[in-house]
């Protein structure tokens, strides 16, 4: 297996079946777990960082000169977004001193609002979709992520009472 595909198929798990983006994000909650284990959130920053810029070479080499620019087995793209949302877990607990599984709701949310986001496709997520290259193949999935850490943080100002919901 090649360096592109091993990383775009995120080690092959963008080739299980049904849904592999679904299986690519499910992926991403594990290492997102141990990269803040180990390092705590300037750690996840790093690696999600990493995964874009990784994942927007690979899908690159993987999809040139072909018409599909984001075949179902490329995954990289939603472990990048899936970190992101989970930012909002991981930040929060980094800087309080509180242990990261004990958001575990942060951690649903970010999972569920993240693959809602990245179905639907709502404004600039669907706006990056349609480049129809390797940056929007990378680009629709950050965005996802984005508003789905966004989301998290609204449900705990909600769940916790500081937005007076």
């Amino acid at each position: 297996m090649s360096a592109a595909r091993l990383i775009g198929t995120v080690c092959g798990v963008g080739n299980l079946r049904p849904a592999p983006g679904t299986w690519g994000s499910l992926a991403a909650l594990p290492l997102a777990y141990v990269l803040h284990m180990i390092g705590g959130f300037p750690l996840l920053a790093l690696a999600t960082l990493a995964a874009f810029v990784a994942g927007w070479w690979a899908t690159g080499v993987m999809t040139a000169g072909q018409e599909d620019h984001d075949p179902s087995e490329i995954v990289i793209d939603e472990v990048a977004g899936q970190f992101i949302a989970i930012w909002a877990v991981s930040y929060p607990a980094w800087s309080h001193g509180i242990e990261v599984t004990a958001l575990w709701p942060g951690w649903v949310a970010g999972f569920l609002l993240f693959r809602l986001f990245d179905i639907t496709k709502p404004g600039p997520v669907g706006w990056a979709d349609r480049r129809g290259d390797p940056l929007g193949v990378m680009l629709d999935d950050v965005i996802a992520g984005v508003f789905a850490a966004i989301g998290v943080g609204i449900l705990a100002g909600i769940s916790h009472g500081v937005l007076g919901l």
